[in-house]
């Protein structure tokens, strides 16, 4: 498949699943959560955070030397130490909502944790697929966040700055992963397949989330 084509079959995956329509979301950017919601949220999130290194290192590790491999490094490197390492940007934001950094993870966490770690020991092509969904829409994702943090929740810029910091990378890292999947040579019914499975996974995250604020509410 081409970049185009793989970028078609990524978005194709997340018809009827964009994150920023999940009513979580929606909740989020009009600042209708509690404190003690986003203290629950960055509590489950950081599992996420956490791991994403590790998945990046072992697809890294399954590639020749070459374009992909390449790419996949020089992500990696941006997680571990641009402008520093992304874990330690998030617990910044993670303090100034409260959240608890010895929450286990929640069913739906799980769940989402273990759909990368699959899809890594499955193949690279499957890994990029499954960070590719979120990819593509995590730059507005994280731009909406920070706006509203700082609008409705009374946040500042540096317990904002993991969400800041990201609305600005992540264009160029949806393009990796588009570009990274079309150098390996990707099938579509793998791409779709994986994707589809990031996809529904961070839905059922959300979907979790907002079982939380409900029932607290």
């Amino acid at each position: 498949m081409s970049v185009n084509e793989v970028a078609t079959t990524v978005e194709t995956s997340l018809e009827g699943l964009r994150l920023l329509e999940h009513p979580y979301y929606r909740k989020w950017q009009e600042g209708l959560l509690r404190p003690e919601d986003l203290g629950a949220y960055a509590g489950q999130y950081r599992h996420f955070e956490r791991h994403l290194p590790e998945v990046l290192s072992l697809v890294a590790d399954q590639l020749p030397v070459g374009r992909a491999s390449d790419l996949v490094t020089s992500n990696l490197e941006d997680e571990c130490s641009r402008p520093e390492p992304h874990l330690q940007l998030f617990d910044g934001f993670a303090a100034a909502v409260g959240a608890d950094d010895s929450a286990i993870p929640s069913d739906a966490t799980a769940e989402l944790v273990d759909v990368y770690r699959r899809a890594a020991e499955h193949s690279p092509v499957a890994a990029l697929a499954v960070i590719a969904a979120y990819e593509v829409q995590a730059g507005d994702i994280a731009a909406t966040k920070a706006c509203s943090l700082q609008q409705h929740y009374g946040l500042g810029a540096d317990a904002t700055r993991f969400w800041t910091v990201h609305s600005e990378m992540e264009d160029s890292h949806a393009a990796w992963t588009t570009e990274a999947l079309d150098v390996l040579g990707a099938d579509a019914e793998t791409v779709s397949e994986w994707s589809s499975r990031s996809a529904e996974a961070w839905w059922r995250f959300l979907d979790e989330r907002l079982e939380s604020a409900t029932a607290g509410s």
